[in-house]
């Protein structure tokens, strides 16, 4: 509607109640004194009966009462002084109406807090808004409070707004929405909203939400709410399809599953990691994000997975996908250099299962220097809950003395903690195979380092366990970039020399660090063979692109598909041909409409030589 045409509207009406005053209105109480006024007005003016005023549904619920006040109100004479006004007494009767609906409110507050849900969320999405208001510090239903996600960082747009300005973010989003939207030929402008989402935001290109998936509540322990996702009917059905079309590795069977289901995920994972490798990591990372926008939809109202407070356990299929996409969305905010935003969905990632089956706590320090939450990192050491301490493991004894450095040139660090120096030594003697792997990573090419592996201590160094070799290669993988920068490598080199010192002054010192390393890391067998170490690699390898095209298989033809089937069934499994010479007229036809009866004759009435000689031979 015109905005000229209802100002034009609005100021009539307030001539008209200002040209017809009503006597009563002043008998009224101060409460009900605007109400009454428009009441009045509209008994004098007669009903209104202008279209506009029905647009808001609040003032369509206060003509309601005044067209029911009016019918009332239009007395042939004036009333007694004596006697109370009508509008008195029914202002009394809203005012106990008020009063009763606000007890009932608080009853049902009452009763809603103690089932933990909050009353001042509406749906799904302002039940999770809830996450917001939780406190940082302190524990929540025995959850650590440091795995508690900040919703403002988890969107990798609002940190690329801090770092590039909002100008240039909003361009690259709009060419974006754009050039995406060029790709739907011949589709249409979607006319509805999606819903809100904390990890990815919708393009505008994108088909609603077909509720293919939801969530259901298992079980409440400990303070903690076990959840697991759930497949309708269509999707159980095209999952059974994606599984056919992966066992035969054919890409265009799973392109009509994906066009048949917009939001089946692991068919959209499968297309993220070809466009991935084939170099399109703009389109790979929509597709993530897709990915997570159905995850996330299909959430259930009471899972507010930011408070830390809700668990997924891997174990269960349905909710495999889940994991697989926060990690690869938490890979693709590295690579744009959105590591605060990284850390966050790492947190989320670590949140959902105890048992970090994605291996979220062996990048989640490199995640929090690069983001520069030092003094985070240092408490999630000192309150997570690990089966060994978390400063045994090669990352964090080595990031620890990382962080305590930039703490340091911040004069931040605490006075009673061990210093950077002190820090570093420990870790070196505790993995000295570290830097012998970061020396050929890096690379460090000066002499000094040279001469630091010459020494027995580092040069001969081993890890004396696969479990702790395979989490050295993760951690010299993942964090190797960090080591290029030069008051790092002075670190490294000053607490080296160190470490050599003490080992002539007392070699005594090496057997018993030896003697920690072989007591947490005590297992014959690789714990971590389930984490490869180019899930924690920048480096994408590439598919040639025809080598993809081999993927792109056809579905197989009829004759084929029969073939098949021949070969499949054994020679001895067929039934002998049924004797015909003889026998009945009749009794054959009606035993021909069987589908196991076999003549040994086709539809032309001709005999399958094949099937006559492999008879024979079974005779024989």
């Amino acid at each position: 509607m015109s905005g000229r045409l209802l100002r034009r509207v609005l100021k009539e009406r307030d001539e008209k109640t200002i040209a017809f005053p009503d006597p009563y209105t002043e008998a009224s109480t101060v409460d009900d004194e605007d109400e009454d006024e428009q009441s009045n007005s509209t008994a004098a003016t007669g009903r209104l009966t202008n279209p506009f005023d029905l647009l808001d549904g609040e003032e369509d619920d206060q003509l309601q009462d005044q067209s029911h006040d009016t019918t009332v109100k239009e007395p042939t004479a004036r009333k007694p002084a004596g006697t109370v006004p009508s509008s008195n007494q029914k202002s009394k009767k809203k005012k106990k109406k008020s009063k009763q609906s606000s007890k009932a409110e608080e009853s049902i507050d009452s009763i809603l807090e103690e089932l933990s849900i909050n009353t001042k969320a509406s749906g799904n999405n302002s039940l999770r808004e809830n996450a917001n208001e939780v406190h940082y510090s302190g524990k929540k239903n025995g959850v650590p409070s440091i795995l508690v996600v900040d919703p403002k960082f988890l969107k990798a747009e609002n940190e690329l707004r801090k770092i590039f300005g909002s100008k240039v973010v909003n361009s690259f989003e709009n060419q974006r929405s754009v050039g995406s939207s060029r790709q739907v030929h011949g589709a249409r402008r979607a006319s509805y909203n999606f819903r809100k989402t904390f990890l990815a935001t919708p393009l505008g290109h994108w088909p609603r939400w077909d509720n293919s998936l939801t969530m259901e509540l298992l079980e409440t322990k400990d303070g903690v709410q076990y959840f697991r996702y759930v497949h309708s009917p269509s999707y159980k059905f095209a999952q059974e399809a994606f599984e056919m079309a992966k066992a035969a590795n054919d890409i265009n069977a799973i392109g009509a599953v994906l066009a048949h289901n917009a939001y089946h995920i692991d068919a959209l994972l499968t297309f993220a990691e070809l466009f991935k490798y084939s170099g399109e990591h703009q389109t790979s990372s929509e597709t993530i994000e897709k990915c997570l926008y159905a995850l996330e939809c299909a959430w259930h109202p009471l899972f507010t997975p930011l408070q830390g407070n809700c668990h997924l356990k891997y174990n269960h299929d349905t909710n495999k996908p889940l994991f697989l996409t926060l990690f690869s969305h938490m890979r693709n905010m590295d690579r744009r250099g959105c590591h605060r935003s990284a850390l966050e969905v790492c947190k989320l990632l670590l949140s959902l299962d105890s048992d970090d089956p994605k291996g979220a706590l062996f990048c989640i320090d490199y995640f929090s220097i690069r983001a520069q939450e030092y003094r985070w990192l240092e408490q999630f050491v000192e309150e997570y809950r690990c089966d060994n301490s978390l400063w045994l493991f090669p990352n964090f004894s080595y990031s620890l003395a990382v962080a305590r450095l930039h703490l340091e040139h911040e004069d931040d660090a605490s006075g009673d903690k061990a210093t950077s120096t002190d820090l570093m030594k420990q870790a070196l003697m505790l993995h000295p195979l570290v830097l012998q792997k970061l020396v050929a990573k890096a690379p460090m090419k000066e002499a000094v380092w040279t001469q630091i592996l010459k020494h027995p201590f580092f040069g001969s160094a081993e890890a004396g366990s696969p479990s702790l070799e395979h989490l050295i290669n993760i951690y010299v993988e993942r964090s190797y970039i960090l080591w290029r920068f030069p008051e790092l490598q002075k670190l490294l080199k000053d607490a080296a020399f160190l470490v050599i010192e003490s080992l002539k002054e007392n070699n005594s010192e090496a057997r018993d660090w030896d003697c920690v390393r072989k007591e947490a890391f005590s297992s014959e067998k690789n714990e971590y063979s389930h984490l490869m170490v180019s899930d924690f690699s920048d480096v994408i390898p590439t598919i040639p692109p025809e080598e993809i095209r081999d993927f792109m298989v056809g579905p197989p033809q009829l004759h084929e598909i029969q073939d098949a089937e021949r070969e499949a069934i054994p020679v001895r499994a067929r039934a002998a041909p049924r004797e015909i010479i003889g026998r009945n007229a009749a009794i054959v036809f009606l035993e021909s409409l069987l589908p196991w009866a076999d003549y040994g004759v086709d539809r032309n009435r001709e005999p399958h030589d094949h099937d006559q000689n492999d008879h024979g031979q079974d005779q024989q």
